[in-house]
Formats: C-alpha cells, sequence, structure tokens
C-alpha cells in the first residue's frame, strides 16, 4: 500500500517499522524533544501531501501528538493499542505487527479544526467517564473502540468534537463497552 500523505514519527525505529508494512515517508520527531525545523517540515509535508500523525501509544508520544496537533491544525491521526505495541517493558510503534500498522493507517481520524462536537462534557459526566475507579478503563477502553486512543476525560471530550465522532458512534461503543463487547 503506497500512502499519499507523510507519516509523522517518533524515531528511526518507528519508520523501519511503517516501511515494513507500508510504502510511505516519513519525518521522525526525535523523540519529544520536537523542534521548530521538525515542526516546519511537518507544516509543508501537510500543506503538500497531508499529514498522519502514528506517535506511540504512551504519555510522550501522546505529548508529541498534541504538540504537533497545535502547530499545525488538520492533520489526520493513526493510533494502537498499548498492547498491540508491547514487547516486554517496551511499548511503541516500532513494536507492531506489519498488519496492526495498516489497519491503524486504514482507520485513520482527522482533525476537524473549529467544528463544535455533539457531546458534551455532562455526558462524559453522566457515562462515567470522569471520575470512580474504572472511568481511566472506561476511558481506555472507549478510546479504542472509536479508534482515538487513550485520553483524560477533558482531552476526551476534545477528541470527540475534533474527531467529529457521532452521539450515535459515542452510545454504540459505550453499549459495547457496557455489554463487555469483544476487544
Amino acid at each position: 500500500m503506497k500512502m499519499k500523505e507523510v507519516i509523522v514519527v517518533e524515531g528511526r525505529d518507528d519508520t523501519t517499522a511503517i516501511k515494513r508494512a507500508v510504502n510511505a515517508d516519513t519525518i521522525e520527531t526525535g523523540g519529544s524533544a520536537i523542534n521548530e525545523m521538525t515542526l516546519n517540515k511537518i507544516r509543508i509535508a501537510q500543506q503538500k501531501r497531508g499529514v498522519i500523525i502514528f506517535t506511540d501509544p504512551d504519555y510522550q508520544g501522546e505529548r508529541i501528538r498534541k504538540i504537533i496537533s497545535q502547530a499545525v491544525p488538520g492533520c489526520k491521526h493513526a493510533f494502537i493499542k498499548q498492547e498491540e505495541g508491547r514487547k516486554k517493558d517496551d511499548i511503541g510503534v516500532e513494536n507492531a505487527s506489519p498488519e496492526t500498522i495498516v489497519r491503524a493507517l486504514s482507520e485513520v481520524r482527522t482533525e476537524m479544526v473549529d467544528q463544535p462536537g455533539e457531546i458534551s462534557f455532562e455526558e462524559i459526566i453522566a457515562h462515567g467517564l470522569t471520575a470512580g475507579p474504572k472511568a481511566k478503563e472506561r476511558r481506555l477502553r472507549l478510546g479504542e473502540r472509536l479508534g482515538i486512543g487513550y485520553a483524560n476525560a477533558k482531552q476526551l471530550h476534545k477528541r470527540l468534537s475534533v474527531f467529529q465522532i457521532s452521539r450515535e458512534e459515542f452510545l454504540a461503543a459505550l453499549k459495547e463497552l457496557d455489554q463487555g463487547g469483544s476487544e
């Protein structure tokens, strides 16, 4: 599969894993020390070909994703589950199988800048996604089902809006979650 968009990853090992799965060009951020020169490369790639942000499913990966999203609006996002990128104690795109990478790239979500979302923060609270012993796990599983990755409650609300998740999608994913649907 040949990718039109440039895929933004954290490092060389991620590029190697991506190229095992698809024919694509990448920009490496060099980890969380992303600088203005790298952001400028990403801006140019977004203007010319489009960009897919494909960072690790961990705190640093989410931090990098957020930095790029703020600096370069309108990017596409690919996500993998933590267990899909786990190898012993290491979590990252570089550990994902080619099949997992192809699936994640086929399920990209596009950021919609300045679009109001359908789901209120009150609904996030009402569905047990903000507080309580199971809220974090519920957000994790919901993010996996919706293909938007893990986020804290505030970030989840923003992602539901940014990725234009409909109320129907949201409620269907919650129903599956509550019924113990398959992973």
